[in-house]
């Protein structure tokens, strides 16, 4: 006859810093669509930068595809990746405009 094994649990966290932030059944992830269709749109507007944003338009889509399926795994994966994309365009953008504005400003005067 096997001994019996005792089920035993460590806990992750210590108990000084409470518990784990928990995200109920019902919350879903963002798809940050018209974040990444403004990306899209404004970076053709300014210098091209469109075709660098539309990969997190691509991620956007996905994201909302695998919500729409209840993936919500999948959804949380493509929707940061989205998230990150979108950040980069953005700032990218911002120092397109920014530069923009110092070369005309130094060609003026």
């Amino acid at each position: 006859m096997k001994p019996q094994r005792e089920e035993v649990s460590i806990p992750l966290y210590p108990p000084s810093r409470g518990q784990p932030p928990t995200t109920g059944p019902n919350e879903q992830p963002r798809d940050f669509f018209l974040w990444s269709l403004f990306n899209v749109l404004m970076g053709y507007e300014l210098a091209y930068l469109g075709c660098l944003c539309f990969p997190a338009l691509i991620f956007s889509i996905k994201a909302r595809d695998c919500k729409m399926l209840g993936d919500v795994e999948g959804a949380r994966k493509h929707s940061t990746r989205a998230k990150v994309l979108n950040i980069i365009c953005s700032l990218l953008m911002v120092v397109t405009v920014i530069v923009a504005i110092t070369v005309f400003v130094a060609v003026i005067t």
